[in-house]
């Protein structure tokens, strides 16, 4: 299936047996844009297993043309912030641009913490939004920066990332709830790994004025996308199991916890030279109720909501605020979608939410997807247990565009 074929709706049917073998994983996108931006600013360092995502692919082609005036970040929020971060540094002369989308998505929050560290900015449209121009550097030394945490933690990670590059450093003091706190140590693993010095406490981040250092980085496999097999083998048959290369035991990836998540849903993770082998629990080793909260990884909320559902543990979700912002408003959509199979995901007090099914029913639904890749993969599972028909498949191509295929090479057929 190539990307300019996929059907408009794609139905998934699993002839029965245990779930066994490989499935290939794509390459995190979080660590790839961040290792791309770093090695531009260190100079040099080759590497390994970037991401074919359509975000990385920019940012590389991006970071190729030194010379260029016009920049376009399209619909990517990474490229977007970490891009202005870069040419502000680096003192380029360049106008940066978006879709329209982009164009909606505010940026004020960085472009005055960029201006107030020696950046000529200015706005070619509307104030705190972009496009933007970018009209050169004034080397200054910086007060401590207040930024507020719980805005993106992208416009954190951008500044972090220019750190060594300013005369004195940088020092960062967060204000207000912090968000996403495992991508400002993704961030700051990186920048160690290329000669910074860092350090991150709970309301202040550090970067030292020591220079990059050219280094060699191969980027892991991306943990969000394992989540979906971790779901797989949850819902297989009895005896399966499942071998997925790249992942490592020491992750930077916010998202490992699904190995964590997964195990009282049936799925025990064990660690391999080069990668993991996941295997199904009997089923009474699985709980019967259990309480999670997904501050910290929002992304593995809608996985966890359908294997809640299809295993029968009754599972308390705290912490999915942000899951309205997403792609689509993903409470609203999982409930639709939910209710399909005769499951549910109930508000049950404050930020807490309930997912449960009495008595799971699946044969012949079709589930919708929003837009939305992560409700596409997250809904696939079922498959196991009959046959569903998924709206608009070519959603995956936002974070792991050979997902179908795989799914083939792993036995169901399509």
């Amino acid at each position: 299936m190539h990307h300019s074929s996929f059907p408009d709706s794609l139905t998934l049917h699993w002839s029965g047996g245990p779930l066994r073998g490989t499935a290939l994983l794509p390459a995190s996108k979080s660590e790839s844009n961040r290792a791309l931006i770093i090695q531009a600013l260190a100079g040099g360092g080759s590497l390994g297993n970037l991401s074919e995502a359509n975000d990385t692919q920019l940012m590389r082609r991006l970071l190729t043309h030194p010379e260029a005036t016009e920049f376009d970040a399209e619909d990517a929020g990474t490229v977007m912030r970490f891009v202005t971060g870069y040419l502000a540094a680096t003192g380029r002369r360049a106008t940066l641009t978006g879709t329209a989308r982009m164009l909606e998505r505010p940026i004020g929050v960085l472009v005055d913490a960029l201006r107030q560290l020696g950046a000529q900015i200015d706005y070619v449209g509307r104030e705190g939004y972009p496009p933007l121009r970018l009209q050169g550097w004034q080397r200054q030394e910086s007060a401590p920066l207040s930024v507020r945490g719980d805005i993106s933690s992208q416009f954190i990670s951008a500044l972090m990332m220019i750190g060594p590059l300013l005369p004195g450093g940088l020092h960062l003091q967060l204000t207000g709830h912090v968000g996403s706190r495992p991508y400002i140590q993704m961030t700051a693993a990186l920048m160690r790994h290329f000669g910074a010095e860092v350090d991150v406490q709970e309301r202040d981040v550090r970067v030292g004025s020591r220079p990059y250092q050219p280094a060699d980085y191969t980027v892991e496999s991306d943990w969000s996308a394992a989540s979906y097999w971790y779901a797989m083998v949850a819902l297989a048959p009895a005896g399966s199991q499942l071998h997925l290369p790249g992942l490592r035991r020491h992750s930077w990836q916010g998202d490992q916890a699904i190995m964590h998540l997964m195990q009282p849903l049936g799925v025990r993770t064990e660690f391999v030279a080069d990668g993991v082998v996941l295997h199904q629990l009997p089923a009474e080793e699985r709980a019967v109720r259990v309480a999670m909260n997904f501050t910290d990884c929002p992304d593995l909320a809608q996985t966890v909501a359908v294997v809640a559902a299809a295993t029968g543990v009754v599972v308390d979700m705290t912490g999915l605020e942000s899951l309205r912002i997403k792609e689509t408003d993903r409470i609203a959509a999982l409930q639709q979608e939910l209710a399909k199979f005769g499951a549910s995901l109930e508000p049950a007090g404050r930020d807490l939410f309930r997912a449960a099914a009495q008595h799971l029913h699946v044969g012949g639904q079709s589930v919708a997807t929003y837009h939305d890749h992560r409700m596409a993969m997250a809904f696939a599972p079922l498959a196991l247990r009959g046959d569903i028909t998924i709206e608009q498949p070519a959603v995956v191509r936002k974070s792991y565009p050979s997902f179908w295929e795989e799914l083939r090479q792993a036995g169901f057929q399509l």
